[in-house]
């Protein structure tokens, strides 16, 4: 996808000169035939032709050619639909050109249009001249399928039929993949050893020889590994080395020795200088030894980086994103652990072994430091020299000449082509493949979409960085250098906790994460045995704990999963003793504790839904008991939130406006990350802006019966109703919820709309926010006729209707609006407009081809507004509009001798191609056609 655009200024040409070839050179007048004279059955196809220039097919099948390598697959569909109609007749032509419209489907992923066309011609004999065609498109066909089985006969099909030796080589590699997929290791071996002996490109050659790693038999690893060596130390592989040892790590696999295939892996990651998704894989395959072998850090640290660099279309990808979404939640937590584990080891240690601890740590850093100048160095030597060659060579290339050109004139840098081509490599050279969006930095968005993992998560987070910060502050209090440097003992011992009170931090922050990551391991990871070992750790070096009820009852929970009966009961006995009042214990303590286990969840749900209706058949007292019910029975449900959230409600049409507002303001506090947290807030929040509550007797899920009722009777609102008066100015609304349809796209259509429909009258279209629906107004309309008219003509445009599918469309004066969702909902307006407008009579003429206001201009002077007369009697350039066979136009009087040319009043729109109805026979695509049949 990402090289579609190379070829792209080549492949315009062919399709420019093919188009040019066809207009000028394409015969289809019909011979002229001799009566007297039988015709044959090849001479009535010939005479049914609708092309007879014998080459044009070529043509033809050309300029699709160039629009599939293009890219640009809805047009060649397009393109080789219409040439399979024109060559219907001739059999060759038209298995060819159908075969192509399959793989035009195939690469759009229309794969039922590609089976409808691959099945139609299954029926019919495929003409010899296209099977090499064919076969082609079959195993394209089967590949996008996953039906690798049926794939591979075709492909080797393609490959008696390729003659080009660097493409063969690629279908043999294609060979070695499907072989592969299939778990046919030695045919996929094979396979990859003719890519090789086909004499390939470098590139590919050396890919080959990788790929042939992952599918070796054992008994080769000795000879693989040190012709893999001399690869690595070969100066032309330095960009591959993240290759090099990716495939020595695939060999110490297949030996199963994984301590060396770990190493290998590693150097991979090192010394690899590319981050595209050769890397990716690398650190793939690395990050899944880590966790197979439960080191989650390793792991975190491979998946992070891994997924920036792979594509989203693997298959693996979603168990990589889940994989590393897990990891990033539990790393805080280990990490924490292991940090604060050592500086607390480091304080009991003697002062020569920390010392000699400290300076191993120094040394590392020391050469690593080494390392990296070392790299600048080189990498500067390198720059230099390419310098020095290039102001050797003073003729530049066209390219680069014209690149500099373009940056002298101040031109924008995305019109040069070849500085975004450089810059585009660059960026993936140093950053891998990213897309275009925020945060993009990151190697793994779902750290930045799911940072909250609670106040739990939130707390450890913020003890961690207020000891960094405390570290920090340490630091920078004091004056010695030495404390600052890295290089020195100070810097390290100005860390190591000496204090008591600095111990007891640690140990708070260990505590903290042997709760959370034991939680992680049992929920996310399903490993009970990490998590009972970080849970036994916590209970037995933290007894005071402060939520030691709620380790208790994992505790239960993680030992009833094991099927350990009298170890859970254990643990209920624990709270009861130790916690009688915690809620853990009034959960396992009560009597249905086995049946919500089992049916909990069903149970609570009925119980919502029973609830529900209830609010809204304005019984309150029973949304009153069963809210109740939920705390005391479900106080962890799902629908808790919910329950509070209508018991809330329903106080306030029950004129509790207090009660509401208790009920609120705890649904935001215990159930922040809730959907109805927000509207809850939003409630709040208008009460603190000092806003009135008003009554909320509607059906949640129904937003078009809802209306904010006002608790005082006396508000002056109240007293308001519709008004029948057709002479007002009128709005044509579309309302809809923001989350139903495509408010952009709407707006577009329906701006579009009003421009090219409208000449003399302009409307204007805003947005509005009515408590959680948008309305669309369309304004400018003088009474109701012109509004009725609008909006007729509005249901008549297809593009319009199909992006207001879920919107509801409304006429209404703008009296009656400032009414509509308050006191009077959406349904009662529907009413009101049956009775009083929906029977008017509307006004027959097009009142939109009005000016709203008509206006008279000054007549001009025509002595100034005439032009000069040319000179010598010459005929000037605008005669043509004047003058006919040489003398003044004759015309009506009021248009002082000239004819008006009536311009047509409405546009007419070319309807894109998308939008037509595609036609059966030419699976799927046609194309405009006129009187003629001509395109």
């Amino acid at each position: 996808k990402n090289s579609r655009s190379l070829g792209s200024g080549n492949f315009d040409n062919a399709i420019e000169k093919s188009q040019k070839a066809i207009k000028l050179h394409s015969i289809n007048k019909r011979p002229e035939w001799t009566k007297s004279r039988r015709k044959t059955a090849k001479d009535i196809e010939w005479l049914s032709r609708r092309e007879y220039n014998p080459v044009m097919w070529k043509v033809w099948m050309l300029m699709g050619r160039s629009q599939f390598h293009k890219g640009s697959f809805d047009e060649a569909a397009a393109t080789f639909s219409y040439m399979s109609r024109l060559y219907q007749t001739q059999p060759a032509i038209y298995a060819k050109a159908r075969a192509w419209l399959a793989k035009c489907y195939i690469e759009q992923e229309w794969l039922y249009d590609a089976e409808d066309v691959i099945r139609n011609m299954s029926r019919d004999s495929i003409d010899w001249r296209a099977a090499k065609e064919w076969d082609y498109t079959y195993a394209d066909y089967y590949i996008h399928t996953g039906e690798y089985e049926k794939a591979i006969p075709y492909l080797r099909k393609v490959i008696k039929h390729e003659m080009r030796r660097k493409q063969k080589a690629r279908e043999w590699f294609l060979m070695g993949q499907l072989e592969a997929a299939l778990g046919h290791r030695d045919q996929a071996y094979k396979a990859y050893k003719k890519v090789v002996s086909q004499n390939p490109p470098y590139e590919l050659d050396f890919n080959a020889r990788i790929a042939m790693t992952e599918v070796m038999a054992a008994g080769r690893s000795k000879q693989t590994i040190s012709r893999l060596k001399r690869m690595a130390a070969n100066d032309n592989n330095k960009e591959y080395l993240d290759q090099v040892y990716y495939a020595m790590g695939n060999v110490y696999l297949l030996e199963k020795d994984t301590a060396k295939a770990i190493s290998a892996y590693e150097k991979g990651n090192e010394k690899g200088t590319r981050s595209g998704v050769e890397k990716g894989v690398l650190l793939l395959k690395l990050g899944d030894l880590y966790w197979e072998k439960e080191k989650y850090g390793d792991a975190q640290r491979c998946y992070g980086a891994a997924i920036g660099m792979l594509d989203k279309e693997r298959e693996d990808y979603e168990e990589l994103s889940n994989r590393s979404k897990i990891l990033d939640e539990l790393a805080p937590y280990t990490e924490a652990i292991h940090l604060q584990d050592s500086l607390l080891a480091l304080a009991d240690m003697s002062e020569k072994d920390r010392n000699e601890a400290i300076d191993r740590v120094i040394e590392a850093l020391k050469k690593k430091e080494k390392e990296e100048r070392l790299a600048k160095l080189e990498e500067v030597s390198q720059q230099t020299q390419a310098r020095n060659g290039a102001m050797g060579n003073r003729n530049q290339t066209p390219t680069t000449n014209q690149a500099n050109q373009q940056q002298q004139r101040g031109e924008w840098y995305f019109y040069n082509q070849l500085a975004v081509s450089q810059g585009k490599s660059t960026f993936q050279k140093q950053w891998g493949k990213r897309e275009n969006q925020d945060n993009w930095q990151r190697s793994n968005k779902t750290v930045v979409n799911d940072l909250s993992f609670g106040d739990q998560q939130d707390a450890v987070a913020d003890s961690l960085a207020s000891a960094m910060q405390a570290i920090e502050d340490s630091l920078s209090a004091t004056p010695d250098s030495a404390q600052n440097d890295p290089h020195k003992r100070e810097y390290y011992l100005k860390q190591i906790p000496f204090e008591e009170e600095q111990k007891a931090e640690c140990h708070v922050i260990i505590a903290d994460g042997l709760f959370h990551s034991g939680i992680i391991f049992k929920d996310k990871f399903d490993n009970l045995r990490l998590s009972e070992k970080q849970f036994d750790r916590l209970t037995f070096s933290y007894p005071d704990f402060e939520k030691m009820d709620e380790v208790y009852y994992h505790l239960f929970l993680l030992h009833s999963r094991k099927g350990d009966t009298a170890k859970a009961e254990s643990y209920i006995d624990l709270l009861r003793e130790k916690f009688p009042e915690s809620q853990w214990t009034m959960v396992l303590s009560d009597p249905y504790y086995v049946e919500n286990s089992k049916f909990g969840d069903q149970i609570e749900d009925s119980l919502y839904t029973a609830t529900y209706n209830a609010f809204k058949a304005d019984r309150y007292q029973e949304v009153y008991g069963n809210a109740q019910v939920s705390e005391t029975r479900f106080p962890l449900g799902a629908n808790r939130d919910k329950f509070v959230f209508i018991r809330g409600l329903s106080r306030l049409n029950d004129n509790n406006a207090d009660g509401c507002l208790e009920d609120m303001n705890y649904v935001v506090k215990n159930f922040p990350s809730s959907r109805i947290s927000e509207m809850a807030g939003m409630i709040v929040n208008g009460v603190k802006a000092g806003r009135q509550l008003h009554g909320g007797k509607f059906d949640l899920e129904d937003v078009w019966s809802r209306r904010a009722v006002v608790l005082s009777d006396s508000d002056s609102i109240a007293a308001r109703t519709f008004t029948p008066d057709r002479n007002k100015e009128f709005l044509f609304i579309l309302a809809y919820h923001p989350d139903s349809l495509n408010e952009n796209q709407l707006l577009f259509e329906m701006a579009r709309f009003n421009f090219t429909t409208f000449i003399v009258r302009n409307f204007d279209i805003e947005i509005e926010d009515a408590d959680g629906i948008h309305l669309m107004k369309v304004s400018g309309f003088r009474f109701f006729d012109e509004a009725h008219q609008y909006a007729t003509e509005v249901h008549k445009q297809a593009n319009i209707l199909r992006r207001m599918k879920k919107a509801r469309s409304i006429i209404i004066s703008q009296e009656n609006l400032e009414i509509l969702g308050k006191q009077y909902s959406y349904d009662d307006y529907d009413e009101f407009y049956s009775k009083h407008f929906a029977p008017l009579k509307v006004n027959g003429e097009n009142l939109l081809s009005e000016p709203a206001e008509i206006g008279f201009e000054p007549e001009p002077d025509m002595k100034t507004a005439l032009p000069p007369a040319p000179e010598n009697g010459g005929q000037t350039e605008d005669d043509d509009y004047f003058m006919e066979n040489g003398e003044p136009a004759t015309g009506n009087d009021d248009n002082n001798g000239y004819d008006i040319i009536d311009a047509p009043t409405t546009p007419t729109a070319i309807e894109p191609l998308e939008n037509q109805t595609p036609t059966e026979d030419d699976g799927g695509i046609s194309l405009p056609t006129g009187n003629d049949g001509n395109v």
